[in-house]
């Protein structure tokens, strides 16, 4: 990772509205592979609360869509997977339940 990067956002959090409503952001830098282009700039982000719902949804825009990350355990302790759906829209998906 460049020195430039190391600066950068990985992930922020701003839970709003008492907490049923989060901003989450993080900074795209070309050199991780992201073309910021209007339009890509925003994912909408689910929140399921079971691994099994996580993968319903999930495989309900999985036809047609880029796979960007499959769903599976990550370093941070939940569930998580992302994809661009065949319309385009950028979907990410985070179960923090074990089971």
């Amino acid at each position: 990772m460049s020195e430039s990067a190391k600066n950068m956002v990985m992930h922020m959090q701003l839970d709003i509205l008492e907490g049923s409503h989060t901003l989450m952001g993080s900074d795209a830098p070309e050199e991780m592979g992201y073309i910021l282009n209007k339009g890509n700039n925003v994912y909408i982000m689910l929140l399921p609360d079971t691994r099994e719902h996580t993968e319903q949804l999930f495989n309900a825009l999985r036809e047609g869509a880029t796979i960007e990350q499959e769903l599976q355990d990550m370093f941070w302790g939940d569930y998580y997977g992302s994809l661009t759906d065949k319309y385009g829209v950028l979907w990410m998906f985070n179960c923090e339940k074990k089971a």
